[in-house]
């Protein structure tokens, strides 16, 4: 009898718990220059979100492309990302991309704008995965500013 008890107390309390929609993509903000040195440029992001489940789960992304001044120059591809339950949250988005590759032939023309505006063009574009008890969702990101660097 005792451990028919603690089975069904058991058994309750994890089909009480439930995955009844994927935590929401609120934005991503504070595009930035981390770091800019003579032979790479850091850029940071970070892309919040909010979940409303009563269990957490993970986030991944995929392979988000950087683009400054519109040519791919970097992806982003990181580890899983605990996601808490009930909560708000944000995962850091980090690159770093050779100065060279910013300041090559293919990339002069915005180069020459972004010298005169001390701005730079860029864009995080790509998927973030939320993975939960074997269900998954997808977030399509595709954000866009535009950053001061210092030269």
């Amino acid at each position: 009898m005792r451990k028919l008890i603690i089975l069904s107390t058991m058994l309750f309390a994890f089909l009480s718990c439930s995955v009844s929609e994927k935590p929401e993509f609120l934005y991503i903000e504070n595009i930035k220059v981390e770091e800019s040195t003579s032979k790479h440029i850091t850029f940071t992001a970070d892309a919040f979100f909010k979940n409303p489940n009563d269990i957490g789960g993970a986030l991944k992304t995929d392979e988000i492309k950087v683009f400054v001044n519109d040519n791919q120059m970097a992806t982003v591809s990181t580890k899983n990302f605990k996601v808490p339950a009930k909560e708000a949250f944000s995962i850091p988005l980090k690159t770093k991309i050779p100065t060279d590759s910013i300041f090559s032939n293919k990339n002069i023309g915005g180069l020459i704008g972004s010298l005169f505006s001390k701005k730079i063009k860029v864009q995080y574009k790509g998927d973030i995965i939320y993975k939960a008890l074997g269900f998954s969702f997808t977030y399509n990101i595709d954000k866009t500013e535009h950053v001061k660097i210092k030269l």
